[in-house]
C-alpha cells in the first residue's frame, strides 16, 4: 500500500526533514520513557492518552473483528512521529486530527506520523481504522490473554500486554485513560464490559451495545464479553450498583456466591474506604473457556463459579491495582500482596484463620501442603521478580501478603487499617512503585524502623529469620 513505507525510510525521511530545520519535533519511543524492566515494549514515549473511543463489531463464526479506534492524547513533548501498540489486525488507515497521516508496521509498533508536527501540551486526535482475525497472546508463564474465542463467542483480557491485540493504544498500565466502547454482534448475543452501559440497539440482525468508563483504567484492565448471558442487576446498601453477567451454564451454581457482592463491598469499604469506582459486579464465564480469574475493572472476570475467597480477592483489586496501579509489571505485588492480604482479612473476620495463623502456616511449610509450592513462597523477593515469567509466581502474592502482616505486626493494628485507607486514598486512580509505598508507611509510622522488613522481607532472598 502506498501509505506503507517501510520504516527505515520513514526515520530517514524525519532525519532529512529535521536536518534543513523543517521539523522542530522527535519521534516518540516505542516504550515508555521509563522503560518497564520486563516489557520494554509495552507502552509508548512522548504521549499521554486521556480517552479512548472503540467502536467494534465481531463476528464469532469468521472470527473476524472491524474497529475503529479513536485515541485522545496530549503531546508530553514535541512530536515528529508517534507510535501505538498493535498485535496482529491489518491498519487500513490511519488519521490525525481528521488528517490522513503516513503509517509503518513493526512488530506490535504501528508507528504514525502526522501531516504536522505536534507541540509539547497540544491535544490531538488518532483513529486508527483496522480489521482482521485477533489473536490470543502468550505470554512468559505460558497463560493465555488477548482475544480469547469462547464456545459462544469471545472474551478480551489483556494482564499483562493482551489488550494490544484488540485495540491500538498505549498499552502499559501507567497511561490510564476513561473509555467509551461500542461494539457490534450477531442478534441474540450479548457484549458485557467495563463501566457502565450507556445504549442498546438492535437492527438488521445485529445489536449494538454501548458502555462508558469514566474513571480512569489501565487498558490491561479493560474487557469485552461477548457471548449469551444471564444479567442480574441489584445494589449495595449505599446503592452502589452491581451488575453481574454469567453464562447460563454457570447461573444456578454462582448466584449464591455473587449475591454476596454487596457485602463484601460495604467490608471492603470499612477496611479500605470508600469504592473508586461507579458501578460493580462480575462477570462468571464458563471454565474451559478462560484459565484463570482476572480483576477487570468494575466486575472481575472468573472462569466458572467462584469461590467467596477469590470473590474477595479479585474485588479487593479495585482498590489496589485498578485504582492504585502499578508504574511498571516490576510493582506487581502492590496489587497481589494486598489483594491476597485481603484473602486473609475476610477469613479472619468471618471465623476462619487469622492472619498471623496464616502467615505462620506460610511461614512454616505447612500452608499448601505440598513441600514444592511451599518452598516456592522463598523462590525470589516480591519486590524484585526474577523476568517477566515470574510476575504472578507465589511471592509475588503470598510473600507479599507476608510483608503487609509484618508492617502490621510492627505498627499495630489501628496504624495498619490507617495504613491500608490512606495508601488507596493517596493514589486513587493513580500509579504508584514499591518505593511509593515504603516512604508512604514510613511516613505513616515515622516512630518504626522498617530497616529489617525492607531488607528480609521485601527485598531479601530466602526465608528471612522468624519475626
Amino acid at each position: 500500500m502506498r501509505n506503507r513505507r517501510p520504516l527505515a525510510l520513514v526515520t530517514a525521511a524525519v532525519a532529512a526533514v529535521a536536518a534543513c530545520g523543517g521539523v522542530h519535533g522527535t519521534p516518540g519511543g516505542s516504550g515508555m520513557s521509563e522503560r518497564d524492566p520486563y516489557f520494554p515494549k509495552a507502552g509508548n514515549g512522548g504521549y499521554d492518552v486521556t480517552h479512548y473511543a472503540l467502536d467494534l463489531v465481531y463476528d464469532p463464526d469468521g472470527h473476524r473483528l472491524t474497529g475503529t479506534a479513536t485515541v485522545t492524547a496530549r503531546a508530553t513533548r514535541d512530536l515528529s512521529a508517534f507510535n501505538l501498540d498493535l498485535k496482529g489486525l491489518s491498519v487500513g488507515k490511519v488519521t490525525v486530527e481528521g488528517r490522513n497521516a503516513r503509517f509503518n508496521r513493526a512488530g506490535q509498533e504501528l508507528t504514525v506520523r502526522p501531516p504536522a508536527d505536534l507541540d509539547k501540551g497540544e491535544t490531538f486526535r488518532v483513529a486508527v481504522r483496522y480489521s482482521g482475525s485477533p489473536v490470543t497472546v502468550t505470554d512468559p508463564d505460558g497463560s493465555k490473554e488477548g482475544w480469547l474465542r469462547t464456545a459462544d463467542g469471545a472474551l478480551a483480557l489483556g494482564q499483562p500486554v493482551g489488550s494490544m491485540a484488540w485495540f491500538p493504544g498505549n498499552h502499559h498500565p501507567s497511561d490510564k485513560a476513561s473509555y467509551d466502547l461500542t461494539v457490534t454482534v450477531p442478534e441474540g448475543l450479548g457484549a458485557v464490559s467495563n463501566g457502565e452501559l450507556t445504549g442498546e440497539r438492535s437492527a438488521r440482525g445485529r445489536t449494538t451495545y454501548t458502555w462508558r468508563t469514566t474513571e480512569p483504567m489501565a487498558s490491561y484492565l479493560a474487557t469485552v464479553a461477548i457471548g449469551e448471558w444471564d444479567i442480574r442487576h441489584s445494589s449495595t446498601p449505599d446503592g452502589l450498583p452491581v451488575l453481574t453477567a454469567t453464562d447460563p451454564r454457570q447461573t444456578r451454581a454462582a448466584r449464591p456466591v455473587l449475591a454476596q457482592i454487596p457485602d463484601i463491598i460495604v467490608w471492603a469499604q470499612d477496611l479500605f474506604g470508600p469504592y473508586p469506582f461507579s458501578s460493580t459486579g462480575a462477570i462468571v464465564d464458563r471454565p474451559q473457556d478462560i484459565g484463570y480469574a482476572l480483576e477487570t475493572q468494575n466486575r472481575p472476570t472468573f472462569p466458572g463459579t467462584p469461590d467467596t475467597v477469590l470473590l474477595v480477592h479479585e474485588l479487593a483489586h479495585q482498590w489496589y491495582g485498578n485504582s492504585v496501579s502499578p508504574k511498571t509489571w516490576r510493582d506487581m505485588w502492590l496489587n497481589e500482596g494486598f489483594a491476597t492480604y485481603a484473602e486473609w482479612l475476610w477469613q479472619e473476620d468471618h471465623g476462619g484463620d487469622t492472619a498471623e495463623e496464616i502467615f505462620d502456616a506460610l511461614y512454616d511449610g505447612r500452608y499448601f501442603g505440598d513441600p514444592g509450592a511451599d518452598a516456592a513462597v522463598w523462590a525470589f523477593p516480591p519486590a524484585d521478580p526474577p523476568d517477566a515469567a515470574h510476575i504472578s509466581a507465589a511471592p509475588v502474592y503470598q510473600r507479599g501478603a507476608m510483608v503487609l502482616h509484618r508492617i502490621r505486626q510492627e505498627i499495630g493494628d489501628d496504624a495498619f487499617r490507617t495504613l491500608l485507607k490512606g495508601w488507596a486514598a493517596d493514589h486513587r486512580h493513580g500509579n504508584a512503585d514499591t518505593a511509593d509505598f515504603t516512604a508512604y508507611a514510613e511516613r505513616t509510622a515515622p516512630d518504626t524502623d522498617f530497616t529489617r522488613i525492607w531488607d528480609d522481607w521485601l527485598y531479601g532472598d530466602g526465608r528471612p529469620p522468624r519475626p
